[in-house]
């Protein structure tokens, strides 16, 4: 199969759909990848790197859409991008497409296979694909977080582990996943005062138990949100139900609760966000300010570490694309239910029930949209 890797175009993203390790792995296994000149530069990857691990290089994005079998990126692909897919290519990537109507039109137009990295399963019932960005995203929140807390970036001046004479900051983490684990465990390293609120108990225990009462549990619902905005520093929004919009936590009426310059950082805002003042922003302008407290939505937070990131993703990925190119999408999914519950459209319908539901639309089993004549 011939892949391809096109450069990011959105707002500071520099990472990259696989490192020059990744290429190698595919090479030796058959397939051709085409990669656009210039993809890994900003992140220490060079052009050479990638044809020494046997890549092609090509000049432009239109050319690698053009050609390539499979499309393999990191963040969702942009309306022009979008409307360069066609009915016999598999786009593999970061999608979020409950909160975006349009992008998810003009996928549906397009005809592809569309899977999705935040939708793919395990059998431990984990998301692999999401996790390692879930990961980062919940410890630069905290990083993120720190540094809003600072007096000249309009925060309250506060530093978030304190001195021994003084008290550390409040951190509320919104969700026990792997984002909100990351978080916590990122925000007491630093010796802020943590708590958790989540509604899944064993994951609450577990929380208590791993870190030895160190980090404070709570059931989530209004009244412990509300108790817990009222003392916050820093609130993390980091709360996820696969393929769906988040739901909103905090209401525009709660921060009345908070203290000014406070800091809100919405790790949810890829799927719309879990704070209704949220809306998305870019590394280059992260932050806005309504009623006083400091708002921080940047939709692509693992991409201020990009090489990091992009290593981290590759190694979760390739499996896949390697199982994707060794059998075509069509049996490859067919054959696996977790890559199949990563397929969100395929050839003009809506194949991931929550999806769906989010956008208000119909929804079509996979199964049986694979079944749809080419």
């Amino acid at each position: 199969m011939l892949i391809g890797i096109p450069k990011e175009i959105k707002n500071h993203e520099y990472r990259v759909g696989m490192t020059p390790a990744g290429v190698q792995e595919l090479v030796t296994a058959g397939h051709s990848v085409l990669v656009q000149s210039g993809c890994g530069e900003a992140i220490g990857f060079s052009d050479q790197d990638y044809v020494g691990a046997g890549a092609t290089l090509s000049l432009s994005a239109t050319e690698i859409f053009l050609r390539a079998e499979m499309i393999v990126k990191v963040k969702e692909p942009q309306p022009d991008e979008c409307k360069l897919l066609r009915y016999d290519q598999i786009l593999f990537a970061y999608l979020h497409l409950a909160p975006d109507l349009e992008q998810a039109k003009l996928l549906l137009a397009s005809g592809a296979t569309c899977i999705a990295y935040e939708t793919v399963t395990d059998a431990f019932g984990g998301l692999p694909l999401l996790a390692p960005m879930s990961e980062v995203a919940g410890r630069m929140a905290i990083q993120a977080a720190a540094h809003c807390l600072e007096k000249a970036q309009g925060g309250r001046g506060v530093l978030l582990g304190g001195v021994p004479d003084v008290e550390p900051a409040k951190v509320v983490v919104l969700g026990g996943g792997v984002v909100g684990i990351n978080a916590a465990r990122m925000a007491m390293g630093l010796g802020a005062d943590v708590t958790v609120l989540d509604k899944n108990l064993p994951r609450l225990k577990m929380i208590d138990e791993n870190f030895n009462g160190r980090i404070k549990t709570l059931f989530s619902n209004t009244t412990t949100i509300e108790a817990q905005l009222k003392e916050a520093d820093a609130v993390i929004g980091a709360v996820l139900i696969p393929g769906a919009a988040a739901p909103k936590l905090v209401t525009r009426e709660m921060l009345t609760l908070m203290k000014k310059g406070s800091v809100l950082v919405d790790v949810a805002i890829d799927q719309g966000g879990c704070f209704e003042t949220s809306h998305a922003t870019t590394h280059e302008n992260p932050t806005y300010i309504v009623d006083g407290i400091i708002h921080y939505c940047v939709a692509n937070i693992p991409g201020a570490v990009a090489r990091t990131s992009t290593m981290a993703l590759t190694n979760a990925t390739l499996p896949f694309v390697m199982e994707l190119a060794r059998k075509g999408a069509r049996q490859a999914l067919l054959d696996s239910a977790h890559l199949r519950n990563g397929l969100n459209v395929c050839r003009h319908s809506y194949t991931c029930r929550a999806v769906a539901e989010a956008l208000g639309a119909q929804y079509v089993a996979p199964e049986i949209a694979l079944a749809k004549n080419r």
